[in-house]
Formats: structure tokens, C-alpha cells, sequence
């Protein structure tokens, strides 16, 4: 069988070529056009001279599918096109080969997080196809997303799609492990009412940082209440970002705006989160507090025994000759949607987490060919038809 699509060679081409076309986060978000075209006019041509029916959703996400839709078999992979910005990083996107004391590797901005698991999976896909003997569904999804910290961009490819997927690979650097389980998050701000005045006659105002000291140590000494996890440990709820006004000279502010960050753990319902930490706030008058519900990201957990897990751990056996390790990611991707949904999903990919938007951010090519095998493994395994 011609696995071209597999080989060293046709991964570094379309791997360099997904560095070379930059998809960087702006203020834009996913409505950048950038990252719409790196979809439309880079990522989109590796797949249309195959027999992929591709369309695009409302939000300009990439959807790939192929195969038989009535056996009750179905895979879906879920990419990122959007990657942090170049920043310090130098060269980021020459895509060059380097040597480095453990093999080969391409250096660039996005191949540490989500442009090698990109191209492992365009690889794997394109194979499959190739093939022609697709006994399931098969579905690619790009999306707009992956630095905005919420799930919008798939839940508008979910709403697309007749079919839900039953297994679900998230496409994101896990140094090659399986991604069994990672956090949630949900954002919030809390906001200090006070009232202005000339800070020479402090007394007649309600200076709204004098709130806010209340509520963060408060907030500091919360019981989150929650049992710690085998892997992660305890929840977190984490004061990143603090903001007053009005911005003016010898003023006592009328508002501050203090930004929290409280991490979920597995089966931790972001309802209950959200009101433990709004019944914690007792600061009353003279001031007014206000709490503020910003994007919410579910965690996930994938059991090890589970149906999906053992095809994983084939697939990658049958891949690489060895057993797949697994890591419990903190940060917080679409896994949880898929959680939220019944639908069993991991993160895995190569690039290691450590590398996530730093100045020196490069992969092995051993990982991405290992992985582009893996995926295509696991694409046989969950949707050949069973034998009698």
C-alpha cells in the first residue's frame, strides 16, 4: 500500500507550509483575516483534490468529512489555526530545520502547540482517504480558535454538523502523550463600586480600591470546598488582572476591576464555582460589588478503561512498537465541550507544552511522523467494521 501521504518528506512540506503562512492571535480574534485565510488559502487546498466534502461554517471553521455516515462508526479530529503571536521569538516563521541533541526538529511560532498536530493529522486523513476503504465517518475540523480561552468556535462547528462524532482528537502539542484529562476555567470579574472625589478630601468619596483590598483577601483565604484531584491536585481560583477609574491625577477611583481565574477540576460543575465565589463577597455599603461571568471552558476526563482509550493505546502500539504514556494537561481546550456533550475526547499531539509560546519554540521530526502514524492507526481502529 503507497503511504506517501505518511512519509517524512510530505509531512515537513506541509508542516513548513503551515508555519510559513502566519495565523497570529490580534485583537481580531477569530474574526481575523489572517487566520481565515490560512485556512481557506493554505490549510483547505492539502485536502480538496481528495474526495472530502469541505464547507465551512458561520464562523469560517473548516469542515472536512468523508466516509459512510450509517455504521454507527465515526472519528473527528479538531485542529486550531489561530496561534500566539510571534512576540520575542526570532524567525518564527522560516520553518527552518535544526539539529538538536535528540534528532532533527522544525523551529517555528505554533509547531510546539497546534501547527504539527495540524499537519500529523492532515497526513493521517489524507492517507485514510487515499485508502478508500473508509468504514466510518471521518471528520477534520479546523477552526478560527486556539488562543481565545473559549469554546465558540466549536460549538458553532457542533451546530453544523448532523452527525455528532462518538470519539474526538484534539489536536494540540502533548509531547506525544495522551492528553487523558485537563481543567477547566471559567473568567470573572469582580466589580468595586465606589463614588469620585479629589483625593486631596478623600472622605468624600468611597474610594473603590479600598473595596477591592476587602474583596481579595476574601477571595485569598476561600475554601473552594472541592476535593483534590489524583493528577491535578487542588482547584485554583487566581486574581490575574486589576484595573481602576477613572484614569485621572489626584483622584479617588469610583471602580476597580479585579480578574479571576478559577481552574476546574474534572466532574466540577462551573455553576456551583461561579456561586461559591459570589457568596464569599460580604462587602457591603458603602459600596457596590458586581460579578461578572466572562468565557467559560469545561474540564475533561477521559477513563481508562474506556472503549476509546484501548483503541488509543492500539493505535499507538501498533504505530510506534511501544505504550503510549499519559499527561493531564492544566490548560484548558474543546476536550470539555466534548466532555460536556457525552462525547469521549482527548488532547494528544506532538510538541511539548513547555515550549507554549516561548522564543525558542521547535518539535522533533520523529514526533511528527510518529504521530502522523498514530493518527492514522486510530483512524483504522475506530472505523473498520468489526469481524465476525
Amino acid at each position: 500500500m503507497n503511504r506517501n501521504a505518511l512519509s517524512e518528506t510530505a509531512l515537513l512540506s506541509t508542516l513548513q507550509a503551515f508555519v510559513r503562512f502566519p495565523s497570529q492571535q490580534t485583537e481580531l480574534h477569530e474574526n481575523d483575516p489572517e487566520i481565515k485565510a490560512f485556512i481557506k488559502e493554505c490549510a483547505a487546498p492539502e485536502l480538496e483534490a481528495l474526495a472530502f466534502e469541505i464547507r465551512y461554517d458561520k464562523m469560517g471553521n473548516l469542515i472536512a468529512e468523508a466516509g459512510p455516515t450509517d455504521t454507527g462508526r465515526s472519528l473527528m479530529f479538531v485542529g486550531y489555526a489561530m496561534t500566539h503571536p510571534a512576540a520575542r521569538m526570532q524567525d518564527p516563521f522560516s520553518a527552518t530545520l535544526i539539529e538538536t541533541p535528540r534528532g532533527q526538529a522544525v523551529r517555528g511560532r505554533g509547531v510546539a502547540e497546534q501547527k504539527t498536530a495540524l499537519a500529523a493529522a492532515f497526513g493521517a486523513v489524507k492517507q485514510a482517504v487515499a485508502d478508500g476503504n473508509l468504514g466510518g465517518r471521518l471528520t477534520l475540523v479546523l477552526t478560527t480558535a486556539g488562543e481565545t480561552g473559549r469554546h465558540d468556535a466549536i460549538a458553532s462547528v457542533m451546530e453544523a454538523l448532523p452527525h455528532p462524532p462518538k470519539n474526538v482528537v484534539i489536536l494540540v502539542g502533548t509531547d506525544n502523550k495522551i492528553g487523558v484529562g485537563n481543567k477547566g476555567r471559567i473568567d470573572l470579574d469582580v466589580v468595586i463600586g465606589g463614588k469620585t472625589s479629589h483625593s486631596s478630601a478623600p472622605w468624600h468619596g468611597v474610594n473603590a480600591i479600598t473595596g477591592a483590598q476587602q474583596v481579595i483577601a476574601e477571595l485569598q483565604a476561600l475554601d473552594l470546598n472541592v476535593p483534590d484531584h489524583p493528577a491535578f491536585g487542588p482547584a485554583t481560583l487566581t486574581p490575574t488582572a486589576i484595573d481602576s477609574s477613572p484614569k485621572a491625577t489626584h483622584t479617588v477611583p469610583d471602580t476597580v476591576t479585579v480578574t479571576y481565574d478559577r481552574r476546574l477540576l474534572p466532574g466540577e460543575d462551573p455553576a456551583a464555582a461561579l456561586s461559591s465565589i459570589q457568596n464569599a463577597i460580604t462587602l457591603g455599603t458603602p459600596w457596590k460589588v458586581e460579578c461578572k461571568l466572562g468565557p467559560v471552558m469545561y474540564p475533561n476526563e477521559l477513563g481508562l478503561n474506556s472503549a476509546f482509550y484501548s483503541k488509543i493505546d492500539a493505535a499507538f502500539k501498533a504505530a510506534t512498537g511501544k505504550a503510549p504514556e499519559n499527561i493531564y494537561c492544566n490548560f484548558a481546550l474543546d476536550a470539555g465541550y466534548f466532555c460536556r456533550q457525552n462525547i469521549q475526547a482527548v488532547m494528544m499531539g506532538p510538541g511539548e507544552v513547555d515550549q507554549f509560546h516561548s522564543s525558542e519554540e521547535h518539535v522533533l521530526v520523529a514526533d511528527l511522523v510518529g504521530m502522523s502514524n498514530t493518527y492514522y492507526s486510530l483512524i483504522n481502529l475506530c472505523l473498520t467494521a468489526p469481524t465476525a
